[in-house]
């Protein structure tokens, strides 16, 4: 027979709609778990395959969860504001809020195809007033800490979205959301000194269950150094003496200097270049002015660059060395300025190759790669280099340091040494820059000040929260540098909260980031009206247990809510500082793409997206539940198979098909030892796999238990059954509840996650693999502990058609494990 999907997945979900399953209990004595998607931005597309494979992986442990007995809190909701939902609505020539509200309802409804068991109760929305007065709340917390803050600085600017941009918006130098190129804009920003904070995200690190892959980007996102801020002499075009501060990781290497690299938008750039090379300059400025900070911080093996025409002395050899401009040195990283030590440096080495300028060896090491030998009689031990040396070695041609050890012997010494002359000082420094946080468009947040000429800027009283965003027929940006907000006169024009006079309010709103940077917090309460969080709810729901979501959000997201967390944890509102205890990052879905013939992104302008509503309308939930876990490991991206689905809708059929046959079925007392075995193996296995986030293989073992079911005849007691129907239910939810109430006469709140016995199968058989040549042909099962010649003799039989007619040259056994047939 076949499963018949449509009937049982039409009956169940009426019940589930009436009846939801999994809800939060008001019940602070059993466990918490606390399990969070990612939540999304609803598109116009709707859901795609690489949100389904996100859901149903977070949805497993939450129902595994359900099954042990904890109080699982499970939710849902929409980050609505922002570019993308407002580059969406332009598009279509619809209002934003329109074309919002109909994106949430579509993807609710694709949503609820999936059958997760979310909470709905607790559906929030960041464009809803009653969230966002919050958003602005915590705003105005950070800004009477001092922690926003106003400036005109040049800012990544989108031309075509018409809003300023964090450097972590720009990739490849375009705008992340529309790919426009970027260009520069000076304009007036508020700003989040995320920069105080910037040792505690670094080292909070230390402390949570994260893919270290991410702990390491955001690591590098940071950016901690130590070392010293050196002063070179040099002179401006008048000829006038001028300081250039250098902040370095490397004082041991200062005899190493033999040129300089500036950032080409440095103010002192104007000042030390001679009208002999002002044109050449500029030009390359403009070139640089194009490519965001991630773009120019990139290893790029052909660096770009141009002579100054200026020079500085080093300030241990007194020479003379030339002073470039180049786009991997970046203006707020640092001061701007680079001591370049080609020696042992690889991007100092590549422009020096490139421009021809000298290579000093400084650090003599076994390790280095010379071009040639030391030149006989030379004291210096002079060497040409076929790569920079940047490890630890012997301090040579460096005066006071020679015969040190480069790290740390010669690094203190050439500190101390610099400081005593008063020509440098010890500094911890950090790439990390302060967060560009306003936007220049509508469909955002209010920033909740205003500007007084009396008082100042003030914040809007927070009895008068939220100030709402007002309805408007013209919403796009204006181009101007101001957003479309700043030309409605009745919303602007206000009074001063503290002097009562006349003012106006901000006009620039918040970025997308700013209602996700919080939005978990507000889950176990969301309709609280007096507070934007309860005490008790925080002591009792948060830190979230398990955070699933995208890579793509490693850096930006995960940054901005761990800063959230940590502000108002310092501000006393919050009794943890990290949000998420443990985090799992899927990989993406992938398509081959009729139209560049490449395996890529789903993508509507590829012709490669997989609609989720076909996939179930033609093979039920369940089938395309198991499928998005059974196509390789969910942390690696993986390319869809529509082949894949009928497989997994083969396997389905077969399970369907043995526990609806009356005679697979026995009394619990009549099942027998081998079979009762075989059931714990597949628990043990199962859950094993499951635990450590192999959904893929975890369905191998249900598949590999009703093929041994099948082959062997076994037999099932109905609690056997009940421990395979609970197992499959994080997968297979619909099939798993039908034979639930139609074998054993209960739902799935009455069937707790099954345990297996280890007592059970210590006497048990065990998989021996079998390889032929080292390929894995096969697998038998044996008894434990069984010797080589049995085992040999079954593999034999199980690799017949491989060992025909060949010689078997060497076997390789392993007891319990496997079996390695070597033939010529």
């Amino acid at each position: 027979m076949s499963y018949n999907f449509s009937d049982i997945e039409k009956k169940w979900r009426q019940i589930w709609e009436k009846n939801p399953p999994a809800q939060v209990e008001k019940d602070s004595n059993k466990p918490k778990y606390y399990c969070l998607d990612m939540f999304p931005y609803p598109s116009g597309s709707g859901i795609h395959m690489g949100h389904w494979r996100a859901y149903v992986l977070a949805d497993i442990y939450a129902r595994i969860k359900w099954l042990e007995g904890y109080n699982v809190l499970h939710p849902m909701g929409w980050d609505a504001f922002g570019l993308p939902a407002e580059n969406y609505a332009i598009k279509m020539s619809v209002h934003p809020q329109i074309s919002t509200a109909e994106n949430v309802s579509n993807f609710k409804r694709q949503l609820k195809q999936l059958t997760a068991i979310y909470d709905w109760d607790r559906e929030i929305n960041t464009t809803d007033p009653s969230y966002y007065k919050w958003t602005q709340w915590i705003f105005i917390q950070m800004f009477k800490a001092g922690l926003a803050y106003q400036s005109k600085t040049p800012i990544n600017w989108c031309p075509s979205c018409l809003t300023g941009l964090a450097n972590e918006e720009v990739v490849n130098g375009a705008c992340e959301r529309c790919g426009t190129l970027a260009t520069k804009k000076k304009i007036t920003q508020w700003v989040l000194r995320i920069t105080d904070y910037a040792e505690k995200l670094l080292s909070g690190l230390d402390k949570l269950n994260w893919p270290e892959k991410i702990k390491h980007m955001q690591q590098n996102w940071i950016g901690k150094s130590e070392g010293a801020l050196i002063t070179f002499k040099s002179k401006d075009k008048g000829g006038k003496s001028i300081n250039l501060k250098v902040y370095t990781t490397r004082p041991d290497t200062i005899f190493a200097v033999t040129f300089m690299v500036m950032a080409p938008d440095h103010d002192l750039v104007e000042k030390i270049t001679p009208e002999s090379h002002k044109q050449e300059v500029q030009k390359y400025q403009e070139k640089v002015s194009h490519m965001s900070a991630i773009e120019r911080m990139a290893e790029q093996k052909d660096k770009t660059g141009v002579f100054s025409g200026a020079y500085a002395k080093n300030p241990v050899t007194q020479e003379d060395i030339p002073i470039y401009l180049a786009s991997y040195v970046l203006k707020d990283y640092g001061s701007g300025i680079v001591m370049a030590v080609p020696g042992h440096d690889a991007r100092d080495f590549d422009f020096a190759k490139k421009f021809g300028l000298p290579i000093l060896e400084v650090i003599k090491s076994d390790h280095a790669k010379p071009l040639r030998d030391e030149p006989n009689g030379s004291p210096q031990g002079d060497r040409d280099l076929i790569e920079p040396y940047t490890g630890v070695g012997i301090m040579i041609n460096s005066g006071f340091l020679n015969g040190l050890k480069s790290y740390p012997d010669a690094f203190k010494k050439a500190i101390e040494y610099l400081e005593k002359e008063g020509i440098a000082t010890k500094k911890i420094n950090y790439k990390l820059r302060d967060w560009i946080f306003s936007r220049q468009r509508y469909w955002g947040e209010p920033i909740p000040l205003v500007h007084c000429e009396t008082c100042g800027i003030v914040p809007v009283d927070e009895n008068d929260l939220p100030v709402k965003l007002p309805d408007v027929e013209k919403y796009q940006p204006t181009g101007t540098g101001e957003s479309p907000l700043a030309a409605i006169d009745e919303w602007v024009n206000t009074t001063c909260p503290t002097c009562g006079g006349p003012a106006k309010r901000e006009t620039n709103t918040m970025p997308q980031w700013a209602g996700s940077c919080w939005y978990f917090l507000r889950y176990p309460n969301p309709n609280l009206q007096d507070k934007p969080f309860d005490k008790k709810d925080m002591e009792y729901w948060l830190p979230v247990d398990l955070y699933v979501g995208g890579i793509e959000h490693a850096i930006l997201h995960l940054l901005y809510a761990r800063f959230y967390v940590k502000v108002l944890h310092d501000l006393g509102y919050l009794p943890f500082d990290e949000p998420f205890t443990q985090l799992f990052n899927q990989g993406m879905v992938l398509k081959h793409s009729e139209k560049s013939g490449l395996v890529e992104k789903m993508s509507k302008s590829k012709g490669n997206v997989v609609n989720p509503d076909d996939m179930i309308e033609k093979y039920g939930t369940d089938v395309l539940r198991m499928y998005t876990m059974f196509m390789g490991p969910p942390e690696l991206d993986c390319e869809w198979q529509d082949a894949g689905l009928d497989g997994i809708k083969r396997f389905v059929n077969k399970f369907y098909n043995f526990v609806n046959n009356p005679e697979n079925i026995v009394e619990n007392n009549k099942e027998t030892k081998e079979a009762k075995k075989r059931i714990h193996m597949f628990l043990r296995d199962y859950q094993d796999r499951l635990e450590h986030f192999k959904p893929n293989t975890a369905i191998s073992a249900a598949m590999e238990l009703i093929n041994d079911a099948n082959s062997q005849n076994l037999k099932f007691g109905k609690s056997s059954i009940e421990s395979i129907l609970t197992s499959l239910s994080v997968l297979a939810p619909f099939i798993a509840n039908e034979f639930l109430e139609k074998i054993c006469g209960k739902t799935l709140s009455q069937s707790p996650w099954p345990k297996f016995d280890p007592e059970l199968l210590k006497e048990t058989n065990v998989i021996i693999v079998v390889q032929i040549n080292g390929k894995v042909r096969a697998n038998i099962t044996v008894a434990k502990d069984a010797g080589q010649e049995l085992v040999e003799n079954e593999a034999k039989k199980a690799t017949q058609k491989w060992l025909e007619n060949k010689e078997i040259i060497k076997v390789i056994f392993v007891k319990n494990r496997l079996i390695n047939f070597v033939i010529k």
